[in-house]
């Protein structure tokens, strides 16, 4: 199977998303069809070989939509300006045109006037109105009801019935209004334009990304800097990056030293220094050295278009809440017709109303209601929360993960790199009477100066952090996992674990608060030169600093947080305590992290689990949220459903105050979508003319109908506003 995506124009509302998507996974060939239809985008989960690409093209077009594949990331912005523009223009001109009608609209008996405004609104109605036709004979072919159909019935019934005024077919009585197909439709092109603008603000952050990416590029041949197009860069290539330009591509540094802004694509804010031997990002900013790169990723293959495309499936996804937007918008264009019907046969055979009042009455209804906002109001909320998420480092890689997060009540973390920071750091040093401090960190330099081991480069670490600089060491080597041993200073150094000193005859005497540091699930380190102990020194994967305060702020938003390790039980049994989960579990296996997910759910509770994403990939998976942590780098490798680009663990709560506020933000929306259609289809109808005489003109209809979709996608843009409470 593979994935094709296309963009496609055509569609009115969420019905004709539908129709496409039922289509199109009718077919045996398909296994899954996903059509947003806020961003206009179809993906298609195929078998390339029964079913290529473009037939897919193909059987859209049948369906009356036009889909053009979408090859690469940035074709996201290619034609956004410009189907902008067409919206703009279309409105501008059926504006233009409905304007003189309704200023000369009082001197309809004119004959000059008269034919003016048939010329003006038939012009309208079938340019700027042409559109809602097509779409309309679409979806009456493919035996549906779209959003078109609406338009088509409400704007013909006003234009047709005035036209045969006109002409004298009705006799004395008949009185034509061609303002109110002409502004219909311009006012249905201004809500058009203005969704299309919301729709633009809405997949901002998107767009902002993509703009990062570097068109020029520094190609190194021969020693010579060569200026290109950044699509020319292949891997392996050696390029040139000065201060204050983007990197091109993902690589390597290989010469040079200097500090990146990479804030852009992991929303960190503190530039990250760089040197020979270190990873860049592309689209990140070089801020201080000159820097020569090796390109390890280029094109499609890079860390940004990876981001760009998981974001593109997220906002594509479909959030549970949704499908009830789904089923009620399927019926209601055919329920919207029928109470059309019902609204003038009452009016007009029953309360004997006047015929063009009753009729009027009817188009008004056809034309004020709007399955549009219901089909917007899911879709536009995703697009921003996904966005929120990404200008703050937080890549959400399914759309419906923002509302599954809102409602999880149990997460679950793994302990090493995820609530603590992963590598062993110094706890204690402990020199015996003698011996200085600055003493045994030499020590412990010259010994973690020719060793990789996690103990060694800790030691190492916190002696440089004090200034002392290693001195070279003779006869450098690791004895069997237990230590190091070498010559310095004309006498033999040992450094490590009491089976090392055992084995060379020493006894560690005078550290009695190692075993405190033992039973406190620390390493231990010991030092010896000349055959006698200097002292010791413990170790510990020291808690992340906010993590006490995160698993705080999870179980006050009433969340049970439990901690999973393969790390024996004291070790577990300490960080539980001081970072104050409410259960935890030690000396598990990959297989029984994902056993407690299952067990968890099983009794009911809706699971995130927190790991990363590497030897918890089967409990991620598992769980209803996988919540991987760090390595911006190893994104695409990452098996979680949010990835946390910082490596922040505080990002696990702004994930989920994201989540609900978006949730939120959907709920609202379908409120005021059906608030809008429970309450104006009634008054459209007539239901306030006999208490207090009033009456919805069908134009002003067509304006409440276009508005309310507009409506509904800037409620959405309003939840950015919470970007800055996270």
């Amino acid at each position: 199977m593979t994935v094709s995506r296309f963009r496609v124009t055509g569609m009115s509302c969420v019905n004709c998303a539908g129709r496409i998507e039922r289509e199109l996974s009718s077919l045996p060939s398909i296994s899954r069809v996903v059509i947003n239809f806020a961003l206009e985008e179809l993906t298609v989960e195929h078998d390339p070989a029964q079913l290529p690409p473009e037939r897919i093209g193909t059987l859209v077009a049948e369906l009356g939509y036009v889909a053009r594949p979408l090859n690469g990331s940035a074709e996201l912005t290619d034609d956004a300006a410009e189907r902008l523009a067409v919206q703009r223009n279309w409105f501008i001109f059926s504006l233009t045109a409905s304007l003189p009608i309704m200023l000369t609209m009082s001197l309809h008996h004119h004959p000059l006037f008269c034919w003016m405004n048939l010329i003006l609104a038939t012009l309208v109605q079938f340019t700027a109105g042409l559109a809602f036709y097509r779409g309309a004979w679409h979806s009456l072919r493919s035996r549906s009801a779209s959003m078109d159909l609406l338009v088509a019935l409400g704007t013909s019934a006003a234009y047709f019935y005035s036209l045969i005024a006109f002409f004298g077919l009705l006799g004395g009585g008949g009185e034509s209004f061609f303002e109110t197909s002409a502004m219909l439709i311009a006012f249905i092109r201004l809500g058009k334009y203005l969704e299309a603008r919301a729709r633009g603000k809405a997949g901002e952050a998107l767009r902002k990304l993509l703009r990062l990416q570097a068109d020029k590029a520094r190609l190194l041949v021969d020693g010579v800097e060569q200026e290109v197009p950044a699509s020319r860069i292949r891997r392996g290539d050696l390029v040139v990056v000065r201060p204050g330009e983007t990197v091109p591509m993902d690589g390597v540094v290989i010469a040079g030293q200097s500090t990146l802004d990479e804030s852009m694509v992991t929303g960190e804010s503190i530039p990250v220094e760089k040197r020979e031997g270190d990873p860049v990002i592309g689209a990140t900013i070089n801020r201080t050295g000159l820097l020569t790169l090796q390109a390890t990723r280029v094109g499609e293959e890079t860390l940004l278009a990876q981001i760009v495309r998981m974001v593109q499936e997220a906002q594509g996804d479909k959030a549970p809440i949704q499908r009830f937007a789904d089923r009620a918008s399927a019926f209601f264009v055919p329920a919207v017709v029928i109470l059309s019907v019902v609204t003038f046969s009452v009016w007009y055979l029953l309360l004997g109303a006047a015929f063009l009042f009753a009729f009027k009455l009817a188009i008004a209804v056809v034309v004020i209601a709007c399955p549009c906002a219901m089909g917007l109001a899911t879709p536009t909320a995703i697009m921003v929360g996904s966005g929120i998420g990404l200008n703050a480092g937080i890549l959400i890689k399914r759309g419906s993960v923002l509302e599954i997060i809102s409602r999880v009540t149990v997460i679950l973390f793994d302990k090493t790199g995820t609530l603590t920071t992963g590598r062993p750091e110094l706890a204690s040093l402990q020199p015996l009477p003698g011996v200085t401090e600055a003493e045994l960190l030499a020590c412990l330099a010259v010994a973690g100066s020719g060793s990789s081991h996690p103990l060694s480069q800790a030691g190492l670490r916190a002696a440089r952090a004090r200034g002392i600089v290693p001195e070279a060491a003779e006869e450098l080597r690791e004895e069997g996992g237990a230590g190091i041993s070498c010559r310095y200073r004309g006498a033999e150094l040992l450094v490590g674990s009491s089976r090392l000193m055992a084995e060379h005859g020493i006894l560690p005497e005078g550290l009695d608060f190692m075993a405190g540091e033992a039973a406190a699930g620390r390493s231990l380190v010991y030092v010896a030169t000349g055959g006698k102990v200097m002292g010791g020194a413990s170790f510990a994967d020291c808690l992340k600093e906010n993590a006490p305060q995160v698993i705080a702020l999870l179980r006050e938003m009433g969340i049970k947080c439990c901690m999973i390790t393969g790390d024996h039980r004291e070790v577990a049994e300490v960080i539980a305590r001081a970072v104050g989960v409410d259960e935890f579990e030690a000396e598990v296996l990959p297989e029984r992290k994902q056993q407690l997910v299952k067990g968890y759910q099983q009794g009911g509770a809706l699971v995130a689990m927190t790991g990363d994403g590497i030897n918890d990939a089967p409990a991620l998976a598992q769980a209803d949220v996988g919540i991987a942590i760090g390595g911006g780098t190893d994104v695409a490798k990452e098996a979680g459903d949010i990835v946390i680009m910082k490596d922040d663990l505080m990002d696990v709560v702004r994930a989920i105050r994201l989540g609900r506020s978006t949730l939120a933000k959907v709920k609202q929306n379908l409120f005021w979508a059906l608030f809008y259609n429970v309450a104006g289809i009634p008054i459209a109808a007539g239901l306030l003319y006999y208490p207090f005489q009033i009456t919805l003109r069908p134009e002003f209809a067509g304006l409440a109908m276009a508005l309310s979709s507009v409506t509904v996608v800037g409620n959405s843009l309003l939840l950015r506003r919470i970007a800055r409470k996270l």
